[in-house]
């Protein structure tokens, strides 16, 4: 099993603070690979809320202490515990479980999980499985860790986003169909991490087990452009911010952002942008 947790203040004591609106106090991720259960047993839950989120693998949860109905949880979804909420619930080795969480207090809780419409009347909902959750989950992790200036400022932030992420989804998600939806999500935040690689379409369309022209068109659908213009975008955003704020001459920009012939970068450049690269530096020079 692996584990990396933070805790503020270094306390591992049930916490409620309300000198805040909304206060992260601890949060964590187990891979549960190894340890053949990882259990949680709170008969009488605790006195902050949690959310969890189902990464990968699989989950089982009493809501209703143990003599009641086992409910199996899956990837892609959350869990919220509000306080006082009865807590048990096990993860397997064999399922390969990763699992996300975050306990957080503060005298406006209640007031900013209704505005972004976390239901009130279930605990799990499934939210789709972007990469981004975890990524937010990780920097909490991170800031909890460092304690860098404003860093309890910065985790809360980061909860409300994770908040209005499930809230689109809840909102966006249904309309335009929750695979669809996390399939485009998943997408954008593979291009924006390997926009300066090599990426061929038909290649990532296959990885996902779908077809290249059912990709690109849903694709086009929800951002209005394709995935090639989209990664083009990219690229182009990026050079301009080289050629702003660095001293890299034409050629290492080019390749820096993926291109191997810094001629192709500049007529590319040219027709996105209006102006050759060095054009563009000139101006921004004066």
């Amino acid at each position: 099993m692996f584990t990396n947790v933070a805790y503020l203040h270094n306390s591992l004591s049930d916490m409620v603070d309300h000198s805040k609106s909304l206060v992260v106090t601890s949060c964590g991720y187990y891979r549960v690979h190894s340890r053949p259960v990882v259990s949680t047993e709170r008969p009488k839950g605790r006195k902050d809320y949690q959310l969890l989120y189902i990464a990968k693998g699989k989950g089982y949860f009493y809501f209703d202490g143990l003599d009641g109905k086992e409910t199996v949880i899956t990837e892609g979804n959350m869990i919220l515990f509000r306080p006082g909420e009865i807590q048990y619930y096990y993860y397997h080795a064999p399922d390969k479980t990763e699992v996300y969480w975050v306990h957080f207090t503060g005298r406006m809780v209640d007031g900013i999980l209704d505005n972004y419409e976390l239901p009130h009347s279930e605990n799990v909902f499934y939210t789709g499985t972007s990469p981004d959750y975890a990524w937010l989950y990780r920097q909490m992790i991170q800031e909890l860790q460092l304690c860098r200036p404003n860093y309890e400022e910065l985790m809360s932030l980061m909860l409300r986003h994770i908040f209005i992420m499930i809230n689109r989804y809840l909102k966006e998600g249904k309309k335009s169909g929750s695979e669809i939806q996390n399939e485009i999500e998943r997408a954008t935040h593979y291009f924006n991490e390997n926009y300066n690689k090599p990426i061929n379409i038909d290649e990532y369309a296959e990885s996902r087990h779908m077809s290249t022209c059912w990709f690109i068109r849903c694709f086009k659908q929800i951002l209005k452009v394709t995935p090639m213009q989209y990664i083009l975008s990219l690229r182009m955003a990026n050079a301009q911010s080289l050629l702003e704020g660095t001293k890299y001459n034409i050629s290492e920009i080019a390749e820096y952002v993926g291109y191997d012939n810094p001629l192709y970068f500049s007529r590319l450049f040219h027709k996105h942008i209006g102006v050759s690269p060095s054009e563009y530096r000139k101006k921004r020079e004066n």
